[in-house]
């Protein structure tokens, strides 16, 4: 890609994300970086570039739509790499991973849409395994924590020669608020299982997101629905855990990640996600009513989104996309992952992955801005096609994230 007029260009700099991100790659991007801001506006792409500061001055802008095929295949010959925050992906998302898997164009989303990454990897896998595409999902607080936190478990146990990963269980404690973005996300999910109902399977099989299912480990079954005490999971825990809302996403990019990889975290790998309820004595309590009040939202998420007057109620109740709390909330967020690992030896592992600023805004600007950066200046692994951050860019990424102030590290325990 030498001759590409754009190292990056972010796409959707006007959304609220998007504006964060492109904040961060002012501050971070190597001196020389050749980045451009696109969205459907060429007013608010100004804006957005004049709140930016001197370094980010002179960058270019691009006006595209996100539905129009031309002028989005003639952006993605321009540049190595496109970010995208343009969700929901499953409304939105399609023709832009159309145009890079056939500009050999790597890219990076956000997207939490076990649905919209099925249809890419029907559609666009094999093109931008040819055309050396790397197209890379799940690229914010899902699913990198989740997807990094095994691969550093899988690369320790290698170090160590104790053998394949088996029973892996990640904790995950939060402080921060969910995006609009990612609420659009799961009402275009059930909006997309309304119209077709086969698309469900794709949300609950733990392995809808296989490169290949008949290599799919035997494991039994697998549920992302938790209630329970933390010290089943290691002793060193106290309290309660419950369900993880993101689970159901995070656990699917996970596993692609080993079938991406060969299956190299093993053939017995079992995954699961879980969130801390805390050690109160309410603890029971709050774990019940949140392992309960996610499975009655997407109950109701899902009976409203067959309906025209459903989908009006939900307009009316959720937060609009592109919103988000101040700067000042922003800031004090944080995220601890904890990911307890077994080894066929008998080993034990966990992973602590954590950083500052509220996850799905702050955090996640981070995340995405480092993988753009990746895509467009670390030596990565030649595989290509519809990827996952691990088998991406697992090593580059992890050591960009070191540097940029987040906590990855692996310890025995």
């Amino acid at each position: 890609m030498a001759d590409r007029e754009f190292d990056l260009v972010l796409f959707g700099a006007t959304g609220f994300v998007g504006k964060l991100t492109a904040q961060y790659l002012a501050g971070a991007a190597p001196a020389g970086a050749r980045i451009a801001l696109a969205g459907r506006s060429p007013e608010k792409l100004t804006r957005v570039r004049d709140e930016l500061g001197p370094t980010a001055a002179e960058w270019p802008l691009l006006v595209a739509d996100s539905s129009d095929q031309a002028a989005l295949d003639a952006l993605a010959v321009r540049t190595k790499v496109v970010v995208s925050t343009v969700g929901p992906y499953l409304r939105y998302g399609l023709p832009l991973v159309r145009a890079c898997a056939r500009a050999g164009t790597h890219y990076a989303d956000l997207t939490g849409e076990p649905p919209f990454i099925r249809e890419c990897i029907d559609r666009f896998h094999d093109e931008a395994a040819a055309s050396g595409a790397k197209i890379v999902n799940s690229c914010g607080y899902d699913s990198i924590p989740s997807d990094l936190s095994v691969y550093r478990l899988y690369r320790r146990s290698v170090e160590d020669n104790t053998g394949e990963l088996t029973d892996t269980t990640l904790v995950a404690w939060i402080r921060g608020g969910v995006s609009g973005g990612t609420i659009a996300s799961g009402r275009a999910i059930m909006e997309a299982i309304a119209e077709d109902p086969s698309q469900g399977s794709t949300l609950s099989h733990p392995y809808s997101l296989s490169p290949d299912k008949a290599q799919d480990p035997d494991v039994g079954r697998q549920s992302d629905q938790t209630l329970a005490r933390a010290s089943s999971i290691d002793p060193s825990l106290d309290g309660w855990v419950t369900t993880f809302v993101m689970a159901a996403h995070n656990t699917k990019i996970v596993r692609r990640s080993n079938g991406l990889l060969g299956w190299v975290y093993g053939k017995n790998f079992r995954y699961r996600e879980t969130m801390s309820a805390g050690k109160s004595p309410a603890a029971p309590l709050v774990a019940a009513g949140i392992a309960g009040g996610v499975v009655a939202a997407m109950a109701t998420g899902a009976v409203l989104s067959r309906m025209a007057v459903g989908r009006k109620v939900l307009d009316r109740v959720l937060p609009d996309p592109g919103t988000g709390p101040s700067e000042k909330t922003r800031l004090a967020g944080w995220f601890t992952m904890k990911t307890f690992a077994h080894t066929t030896s008998g080993a034990k592992y966990v992973c602590t992955f954590s950083g500052r600023g509220d996850p799905g805004y702050q955090a996640t600007s981070v995340l995405l801005g480092e993988s753009g950066l990746s895509l467009a200046f670390d030596e990565l692994p030649d595989l290509a096609g519809i990827l996952t951050p691990a088998a991406a860019m697992g090593d580059a990424l992890t050591e960009r994230l070191r540097t940029a102030g987040m906590t990855i590290d692996v310890d025995r325990a």
